[in-house]
């Protein structure tokens, strides 16, 4: 029971860990969630967020569905430590495109619309996220580098990981929008390219940190 619990509480860690690093970059849904918290107020930037989120979690769902039937295989073939190193390299990259890049040129001026509904705020980001069908790599370099394979002895073990994900995911939303909310009056094109590099910084730390635990065998985040 003690090993279960520990289980659990590494699946719940990481599960947030992930929700927030394949959210936090800053692509186009999170641009419009810094536009709209900017100018309609912080609800409709937390609900773009939440519909960035939605779809996310069907890719998330995807995922998890076909890590539960190639985790026997991985670990028959000892391939673990192999997908663990492309992993960790594939989102080392991503980190890299991440700092790199300037979020800013997908930002578009224009004159004053009508704020909408907060569901329709919530369901065009659904729809531009849903519309990136690639966040399955994303997700599968995430599960790779950290070593998220949930037990196929526990099936509570898929739910535990699906629901810390979708939580991490929300946490780094409303936390965004909060920030945001509060210096908005202050804040420029200049603060989301230096949200997007700090983000890109550690994506990239924790991509060599845990690249150095593998190469090296040393036990990294669990």
């Amino acid at each position: 029971m003690f090993q279960l619990e520990i289980s659990f509480i590494d699946v719940i860690f990481k599960g947030l860990l992930i929700g927030i690093l394949v959210s936090a970059p800053m692509g186009p849904v999170g641009v419009l969630c810094v536009q709209r918290t900017i100018n309609k107020g912080r609800w409709f930037g937390f609900v773009t967020g939440i519909g960035a989120c939605l779809s996310d979690l069907i890719y998330a769902a995807i995922t998890l569905a076909g890590v539960s039937f190639v985790v026997d295989f991985i670990d028959e073939h000892g391939l673990r430590f192999w997908l663990q190193l492309a992993g960790s390299i594939i989102l080392m990259l991503f980190g890299i495109h991440s700092y790199r890049s300037d979020p800013t040129k997908n930002m578009h001026v224009s004159a004053k619309k009508k704020k909408g509904t907060l569901f329709q705020n919530g369901l065009t980001a659904f729809l531009i996220t849903f519309a990136n069908p690639l966040i399955i790599f994303l997700f599968m370099a995430s599960f790779a580098q950290l070593a998220f394979v949930p037990s196929t002895k526990y099936p509570l073990s898929f739910v535990v990981s699906f629901l810390s994900i979708a939580l991490g995911a929300l946490l780094w939303w409303w936390s965004l929008t909060w920030i945001i909310d509060k210096i908005r009056a202050n804040f420029n094109n200049g603060g989301i390219l230096m949200i997007n590099k700090i983000i890109g910084g550690v994506v990239i730390f924790i991509s060599l940190l845990v690249l150095f635990g593998t190469v090296f065998n040393i036990a990294i985040l669990g």
